[in-house]
């Protein structure tokens, strides 16, 4: 059992899959930061101050200050901006994402391109043109 550990441990798969993990993890504090002390500060300039994390509504039908202060104090909440920075942040991952995947396809396109072109073999004529030419001589 532990060479079967050892040999799955070993696969490439596998670290692969660690070295994306920790990758993703310190992309999405990236993106976070992004969206948190870059974004939201320039959707807020143009909304006219409204910050979306700060949305929320109580369930129980009570005012509170803050969203901190409704979650302290056990109130079932919607957090409406929380949700909304979350759609944000996906959009953004998408779209980085895909940066990545074109960048990608694009290399690898480049990499499979033949450095030189085969010349084209000049071909003969086609079966169907031999056979006009036959006829056309037989006609005459």
């Amino acid at each position: 059992m532990i060479n079967e550990f050892k040999d799955f441990i070993a696969k490439g798969n596998v670290m692969d899959m660690a070295v994306g993990i920790i990758i993703g993890a310190a992309f999405t504090a990236i993106v976070q930061s992004l969206v948190g002390d870059i974004l939201n500060p320039i959707i807020a300039l143009f909304t006219g101050g409204i910050d979306f994390t700060g949305w929320f509504y109580a369930l129980d039908g009570n005012e509170y200050a803050s969203l901190d202060a409704a979650t302290e104090a056990g109130a079932p909440v919607f957090a409406v901006g929380k949700f909304i920075m979350a759609v944000i942040n996906f959009f953004i991952i998408a779209f980085v994402v895909f940066m990545l995947v074109k960048m990608v396809n694009r290399v690898k396109a480049a990499a499979e391109k033949p450095d030189e072109v085969a010349p084209e073999v000049p071909t003969g004529p086609s079966q169907l043109d031999i056979l006009i030419e036959i006829r056309d001589a037989l006609k005459k």
